[in-house]
């Protein structure tokens, strides 16, 4: 059977959604804190010490302590184990980036136009995962 069939027949064709994307942290307090106050995510729920949530539009971004369902180990420092992308409309690009330089983030990059129709800006959160605030331009 080549590629092309078993991806017609696979049972993964009735996913329709990422649900939720669950972080692994190093520092709940400080996460929490983050994305809680600094972003002004909408907690959701805290089901453990372990387990918290916020609601970002359709979707779910939990941060979890590892054990609960993987023993993995965080990764280490300076190394980002993920990068997420928030959209927004073009002129909160700006607003957003000096949201953050106020509230005492430090920008990897300041809001800049990207030759592939992006305008984005780039910050890490807590844990040193890249975040990403874009728009369509």
């Amino acid at each position: 059977m080549d590629e092309q069939s078993a991806n017609a027949t696979s049972a993964f064709q009735a996913i329709r959604a990422i649900d939720y994307t669950v972080i692994f942290v190093r520092d709940m307090d400080a996460m929490r804190r983050f994305y809680e106050t600094v972003l002004g995510f909408s907690l959701q729920r805290v089901l453990s010490p372990g387990w918290i949530e916020f609601r970002i539009g359709g979707n779910t971004l939990a941060l979890a302590i590892p054990s609960r369902t993987a023993t993995d180990h965080p990764v280490p420092l300076g190394s980002a184990a993920l990068q997420l992308a928030f959209k927004v409309f073009a002129a909160e690009v700006d607003a957003c980036a000096s949201e953050l330089v106020q509230r005492g983030v430090d920008l990897v990059s300041p809001p800049t136009d990207q030759s592939f129709g992006h305008r984005t800006v780039f910050f890490r959160d807590p844990d040193g995962n890249l975040l990403e605030v874009f728009a369509d331009i």
